[in-house]
Protein backbone atom coordinates (compact mmCIF):
# COMPACT_ATOMS: atom_id res chain seq x y z
CA UNK A 1 0.00 0.00 0.00
CA UNK A 2 1.14 3.38 -0.41
CA UNK A 3 1.92 6.38 1.66
CA UNK A 4 -1.72 7.70 0.90
CA UNK A 5 -3.84 4.45 1.43
CA UNK A 6 -2.93 3.51 5.20
CA UNK A 7 -4.82 0.49 7.29
CA UNK A 8 -5.48 1.71 11.18
CA UNK A 9 -6.07 -0.94 13.70
CA UNK A 10 -9.55 0.06 16.46
CA UNK A 11 -9.71 -2.39 18.99
CA UNK A 12 -7.40 -5.06 16.84
CA UNK A 13 -9.93 -4.85 13.89
CA UNK A 14 -8.75 -3.27 10.17
CA UNK A 15 -10.06 0.17 9.24
CA UNK A 16 -9.12 0.90 5.57
CA UNK A 17 -8.67 4.46 4.82
CA UNK A 18 -7.45 6.83 2.20
CA UNK A 19 -5.72 10.17 1.33
CA UNK A 20 -8.51 11.99 -1.07
CA UNK A 21 -8.71 15.92 -1.62
CA UNK A 22 -6.77 16.32 1.24
CA UNK A 23 -8.09 14.58 3.67
CA UNK A 24 -8.35 11.29 5.38
CA UNK A 25 -11.59 8.98 4.14
CA UNK A 26 -12.43 6.20 5.65
CA UNK A 27 -14.14 2.86 4.71
CA UNK A 28 -17.54 2.97 6.86
CA UNK A 29 -18.18 -0.50 6.50
CA UNK A 30 -15.14 -1.11 8.33
CA UNK A 31 -16.17 1.34 10.71
CA UNK A 32 -19.66 -0.07 11.59
CA UNK A 33 -18.03 -3.65 11.75
CA UNK A 34 -15.91 -2.71 14.38
CA UNK A 35 -18.91 -0.83 16.58
CA UNK A 36 -21.44 -2.97 15.66
CA UNK A 37 -20.12 -6.76 16.14
CA UNK A 38 -22.48 -6.88 13.25
CA UNK A 39 -22.17 -10.32 11.29
CA UNK A 40 -22.77 -8.49 7.65
CA UNK A 41 -21.19 -4.84 8.07
CA UNK A 42 -22.36 -3.95 4.66
CA UNK A 43 -25.96 -5.24 5.05
CA UNK A 44 -26.06 -2.68 8.43
CA UNK A 45 -24.40 0.02 6.27
CA UNK A 46 -27.09 -0.43 3.75
CA UNK A 47 -29.57 -0.60 6.14
CA UNK A 48 -28.50 2.41 7.97
CA UNK A 49 -27.82 4.54 4.82
CA UNK A 50 -31.79 3.68 3.68
CA UNK A 51 -32.82 5.52 7.10
CA UNK A 52 -30.69 7.71 6.85
CA UNK A 53 -31.98 9.15 3.93
CA UNK A 54 -35.62 8.36 4.69
CA UNK A 55 -34.47 11.00 7.91
CA UNK A 56 -33.34 13.78 5.37
CA UNK A 57 -29.78 13.01 6.74
CA UNK A 58 -27.12 14.64 4.14
CA UNK A 59 -24.68 12.97 5.65
CA UNK A 60 -25.12 10.03 3.05
CA UNK A 61 -24.55 12.58 -0.27
CA UNK A 62 -21.35 13.25 1.67
CA UNK A 63 -19.85 9.80 1.14
CA UNK A 64 -17.55 8.92 -1.84
CA UNK A 65 -17.52 5.87 -3.34
CA UNK A 66 -13.06 5.34 -3.24
CA UNK A 67 -11.38 2.49 -4.18
CA UNK A 68 -9.80 0.79 -1.72
CA UNK A 69 -8.11 -2.77 -1.27
CA UNK A 70 -10.15 -5.72 -0.76
CA UNK A 71 -9.87 -8.67 1.43
CA UNK A 72 -8.33 -10.29 -2.35
CA UNK A 73 -5.77 -7.39 -2.81
CA UNK A 74 -8.19 -5.93 -5.91
CA UNK A 75 -9.28 -2.16 -5.35
CA UNK A 76 -13.21 -2.14 -5.50
CA UNK A 77 -15.14 1.06 -4.70
CA UNK A 78 -16.33 1.27 -0.94
CA UNK A 79 -18.23 3.67 0.49
CA UNK A 80 -16.22 6.53 2.39
CA UNK A 81 -16.54 9.36 4.58
CA UNK A 82 -14.38 11.89 5.83
CA UNK A 83 -14.09 12.57 9.46
CA UNK A 84 -16.63 14.93 9.87
CA UNK A 85 -19.05 12.81 8.18
CA UNK A 86 -17.91 9.85 10.21
CA UNK A 87 -18.46 11.24 13.59
CA UNK A 88 -22.28 11.86 11.82
CA UNK A 89 -22.48 7.78 11.07
CA UNK A 90 -21.21 6.98 14.60
CA UNK A 91 -23.81 9.09 16.16
CA UNK A 92 -26.53 7.53 14.28
CA UNK A 93 -24.97 4.06 15.21
CA UNK A 94 -27.08 2.42 18.19
CA UNK A 95 -24.60 0.68 20.12
CA UNK A 96 -22.68 0.42 23.25
CA UNK A 97 -19.52 0.91 21.15
CA UNK A 98 -20.29 4.45 19.96
CA UNK A 99 -21.33 5.78 23.70
CA UNK A 100 -18.02 6.85 24.04
CA UNK A 101 -17.21 8.99 20.90
CA UNK A 102 -20.96 10.12 20.95
CA UNK A 103 -19.60 11.68 24.87
CA UNK A 104 -16.56 12.78 23.56
CA UNK A 105 -18.87 14.59 20.52
CA UNK A 106 -20.85 16.35 23.14
CA UNK A 107 -17.66 17.67 25.15
CA UNK A 108 -16.00 19.09 22.45
CA UNK A 109 -19.36 20.57 21.01
CA UNK A 110 -19.51 22.16 24.54
CA UNK A 111 -16.26 23.27 25.36
CA UNK A 112 -16.52 25.20 21.64
CA UNK A 113 -19.31 26.80 22.86
CA UNK A 114 -18.04 27.50 25.99
CA UNK A 115 -14.87 29.09 23.87
CA UNK A 116 -16.89 31.43 21.23
CA UNK A 117 -18.69 33.19 24.52
CA UNK A 118 -14.50 33.75 26.28
CA UNK A 119 -12.10 32.84 23.60
CA UNK A 120 -9.19 32.98 26.45
CA UNK A 121 -10.34 29.66 27.07
CA UNK A 122 -9.13 28.73 23.59
CA UNK A 123 -5.73 29.78 24.20
CA UNK A 124 -5.94 27.93 27.51
CA UNK A 125 -6.80 24.97 25.96
CA UNK A 126 -4.04 25.58 22.79
CA UNK A 127 -1.56 25.87 26.08
CA UNK A 128 -2.64 22.34 27.68
CA UNK A 129 -2.84 20.69 24.33
CA UNK A 130 1.14 21.82 23.68
CA UNK A 131 1.86 20.28 26.99
CA UNK A 132 0.90 17.07 26.66
CA UNK A 133 2.16 16.74 23.28
CA UNK A 134 5.33 17.70 25.04
CA UNK A 135 6.34 20.88 24.56
CA UNK A 136 8.55 23.04 26.72
CA UNK A 137 6.73 25.65 28.14
CA UNK A 138 9.41 28.28 26.93
CA UNK A 139 8.45 26.94 23.23
CA UNK A 140 4.71 27.32 24.10
CA UNK A 141 5.22 30.78 24.70
CA UNK A 142 6.97 31.90 21.93
CA UNK A 143 4.66 29.73 19.94
CA UNK A 144 1.94 31.98 21.58
CA UNK A 145 3.75 35.19 21.23
CA UNK A 146 4.30 34.35 16.92
CA UNK A 147 0.65 33.68 16.95
CA UNK A 148 -0.39 36.82 18.53
CA UNK A 149 2.49 38.81 16.53
CA UNK A 150 1.11 37.74 12.96
CA UNK A 151 -2.14 38.12 13.93
CA UNK A 152 -1.55 41.89 14.51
Amino acid sequence: MSASNKIIVFESKKIRRIYHNDEWWFSIVDVVSVLTDSTDAGAYWRKLKQRLIEEGSQVVTNCHGLKLEALDGKLRETDCANTQGMFRIIQSIPSPKTEPFKQWLAQVGYERVQEIENPELAQERMKELYKQKGYPKDWIDKRLRGIAIRQN
